[in-house]
């Protein structure tokens, strides 16, 4: 399964905002562009840049590949509604940022691993593919064999670590290790900073 594997300390220092906690200490000390000449590089400097670094900063937030973020824009063109918050949307309904955004994991990268090993069930059926879009109505728990595992042990305190927000459209029950879809994701509950429209002028050139 293809991924984005790149040092997330270095995506982060490029795109200018933390991509994981550990981020965070390291850009306090070393916050400007990685790379030798990255000081000389000037941010910002057209419309097109801009545009460009917005979407690899989204991009690279949820974790996807070029070919992949290029198709779900795509389907977001098509679809009903403002083509940059359908794209949110889609972004967030993801299985492993549902896992993420519920608190099972500290990181994108790690839900998306634990769902790729096979440890969540969706409605029944255990699924090995982050990508899988859920819908309202749709159940996402842990299964019981990989619910024995010390990581969902101590699943209690990795979702009092994660930063995990209350959300509308999800209903998670940490004990019982389910997160139950209840809705669809509002356009002020995606992750904070993101201008989804300078990423549509960018796909619209």
């Amino acid at each position: 399964m293809a991924r984005d594997t790149g040092p997330i300390v270095k995506q982060s220092r490029r795109e200018g905002t933390a991509l994981a906690p550990k981020a965070h200490k390291i850009m306090a000390k070393k916050s400007g562009i990685p790379g030798e000449h990255g000081d000389m590089r000037v941010r910002g400097g057209s419309l097109y840049l801009t545009q460009l670094r917005e979407k690899q900063k989204v991009r690279r937030m949820y974790g996807l590949l070029e070919k992949q973020f290029a198709k779900l824009m795509g389907e977001a063109v098509k679809a009903d509604g403002l083509t940059g918050e359908k794209l949110l949307e889609f972004l967030e309904r993801r299985a492993d940022n549902v896992v993420y955004r519920a608190g099972f994991a500290l990181t994108r990268r790690q839900a998306r691993q634990l769902v790729s090993h096979g440890h969540f069930l969706l409605n029944g059926r255990r699924i090995d593919v982050p990508s899988i879009r859920l819908n309202p109505g749709d159940v996402l728990e842990v299964r019981p064999k990989s619910g024995k595992t010390e990581y969902f042990k101590n699943l209690a305190n990795i979702i009092g670590a994660s930063n995990a927000m209350t959300l509308s459209w999800l209903k998670v029950d940490g004990k019982k290790m389910k997160i139950e879809v209840t809705g669809l994701p509002k356009r002020d509950e995606a992750e904070a900073g993101i201008n989804e429209q300078l990423i549509v002028e960018y796909y619209s050139r």
